[in-house]
């Protein structure tokens, strides 16, 4: 298939700019796979879909805030980091700006010395591979001096840092947030949980390989980026269980959605951890995932074709033109969508 094929017209003023007041007020589309139906909801109505003995699995994953500004030790130029992943301790794959300046060996210093790094390797897509140097916990200067990573067709300031986490967000690790998880409050899942449907967690860290779009022209040529995940075995356990009564399993978000079938390639469901470069695609399998909770995506992304994988492509794309005539907001503080 082409990656042409999964283009679709989006005007920018539909790209969400800042989340709503409430979580749970953004609007809610609903695609039933099965028959193509598609209907208008409120976020809040998603509770309406579930059953008793599904099973909700969250991504639990924390943003970092992984952009650092800072200054060449030896001209002064400015600097910008984006943490992407750690390769070991120190040791950070980073996107940089400007990139053609930081050459294997040269110095940058962050907070007036709170932190230095040193460039040692370039990478393929033009990152950088740098080792951390400070006193203290990173972590803690990291909080002190980074800001949150915000996708780049956000242009407007994000006043509160926590509308960009989940309220559920537990392990420190991702350079975005899993987006489908923000529609979500403690009192709306403890709401789902009263009605029987049992809640489970992964976790796998986000990279920003995973929004954009395929640059590749046919899907076969595409390579995914490598994220770390971990799939705990009280997770698994609640999978086998949700299976054997014949129940769904309802992944939110396709970070979730990529570790669940990550696992379900390795046969039995049970805990495991890694790196996964998982490509869900037209005519993948999926093997544990049965329903999907999702945000609007960009176009010729490997997240639409995630979709179109789950509910057929000319379902997906019918869906967003109508999302698009609709006016639904897209993208990570955009509307969300079900596919069941």
């Amino acid at each position: 298939m082409r990656v042409e094929e999964f283009d679709f017209h989006l005007p920018d003023e539909l790209i969400a700019q800042h989340p709503l007041l409430e979580r749970t007020a953004s609007r809610l589309m609903t695609l039933n796979k099965r028959t193509g139906e598609i209907g208008h909801r409120r976020f809040s109505d998603l509770i309406e879909f579930l059953e008793p003995g599904d099973a909700l699995i969250l991504n639990d994953t924390r943003v970092l805030p992984a952009r650092l500004y800072g200054v060449k030790s030896d001209t002064g130029a400015k600097v910008e980091f984006l943490l992407l992943k750690e390769m070991e301790p120190n040791v950070w794959e980073v996107l940089v700006r400007p990139g053609k300046k930081l050459r294997v060996g040269t110095q940058v210093t962050f907070g007036d010395g709170l932190l230095t790094a040193e460039v040692l390797d370039t990478t393929e897509e033009g990152g950088r591979i740098v080792r951390f140097s400070y006193e203290g916990m990173f972590y803690e200067i990291l909080d002190q001096l980074g800001q949150m990573p915000l996708p780049p067709y956000i242009t407007e300031q994000l006043d509160d840092q926590e509308r960009y986490q989940t309220v559920f967000s537990k392990h420190r690790g991702s350079a975005a947030a899993p987006t489908a998880g923000l529609h979500f409050t403690k009192e709306f899942l403890e709401q789902i949980q009263a009605k029987g449907i049992q809640i489970g967690f992964v976790t796998l860290h986000v990279g920003l390989g995973t929004f954009r779009p395929v640059s590749a022209d046919t899907l076969d040529e595409h390579k995914m980026h490598a994220e770390w995940y971990h799939l705990p075995q009280e997770t698994a356990d609640l999978i086998r269980e949700t299976k054997a009564g014949g129940h769904r399993v309802i992944a939110v978000g396709t970070t979730a959605c990529r570790t669940l079938e990550t696992a379900g390639q390795k046969g039995e469901i049970r805990e495991a951890s890694g790196w996964t470069d998982i490509f869900i695609y037209p005519g993948v399998a999926f093997t544990v995932v049965d329903a999907l909770v999702t945000n609007f995506h960009l176009p010729k992304s490997s997240l639409v074709m995630l979709v179109s994988a789950l509910a057929g492509r000319e379902a997906v794309l019918r869906a967003y033109a109508e999302a698009v005539r609709e006016e639904y907001r897209f993208f990570s503080f955009g509307d969300a969508m079900f596919i069941y």
